[in-house]
């Protein structure tokens, strides 16, 4: 899901679409949406770009700024590379974090916990990188994205799993009744029935 260009438009069209997307069409809460930027790492610049034109759409204190680990896309060691713009939804205080358990605080979108989920991604391909490492702009930038159907989906009908959203429980329930049990009553028939549904999915692809 989401938009791709191949030279046609770049991050001021890109980052107001997917902002449109998720907090118009799809009607998430803008407060719970916060967006991160490359912060510049390795002789690679910081995205102030892609900062200046989140700071039009979100308070600048909601941006997060992370390195090349988090936020820079590069198909390899040499090609086609750029700093990434990710989208995360806050999920919630109720769900557990394992550093607030062991008395520290969860860190935001840099945390491992379930509390922030990443729903968008805008890879801004715009450097080629040669075998020196110098990066060269590309004469036609490029965005491509990452996102999930069933994430969004999750996320939009208010479900912690996939698994929990239309994509899936008529399959599931499909299966429950062919094998003669309840889904949600026991959690080793759960996976397996997850199992089965995701396979009969896949083989419908």
């Amino acid at each position: 899901l989401g938009n791709f260009s191949f030279g046609d438009y770049f991050k001021k069209e890109a980052i107001p679409f997917a902002w449109e997307l998720l907090t118009t069409t799809w009607k998430l809460a803008p407060d719970r949406l916060f967006p991160t930027i490359f912060k510049g790492e390795a002789a690679i610049p910081r995205d102030a770009e892609a900062h200046a034109i989140w700071t039009k759409l979100v308070p600048a204190d909601r941006i997060t700024e992370l390195g090349l680990a988090e936020n820079f896309w590069a198909m390899g060691d040499t090609g086609p590379c750029g700093p990434c713009s990710e989208i995360h939804y806050f999920q919630g205080d109720q769900l557990p974090c394992p550093e607030t358990a062991a008395g520290r605080a969860c860190p935001g979108v840099e945390c491992e916990c379930d509390r922030w989920l990443e729903v968008w991604n805008l890879v801004f391909m715009q450097y080629d990188r040669d075998g020196q490492g110098a990066l060269n702009p590309l004469p036609a930038p490029c965005v491509d994205t990452g996102m999930g159907l069933e994430r969004v989906a999750a996320v939009v009908q208010g479900r912690l799993s996939n698994y929990d959203t239309d994509l899936f429980t008529p399959l599931l329930d499909a299966v429950a009744r062919r094998v003669g049990k309840a889904y949600g009553k026991d959690a080793a028939d759960d996976v397996s029935m997850r199992v089965v549904a995701d396979h009969l999915r896949a083989m419908t692809f």
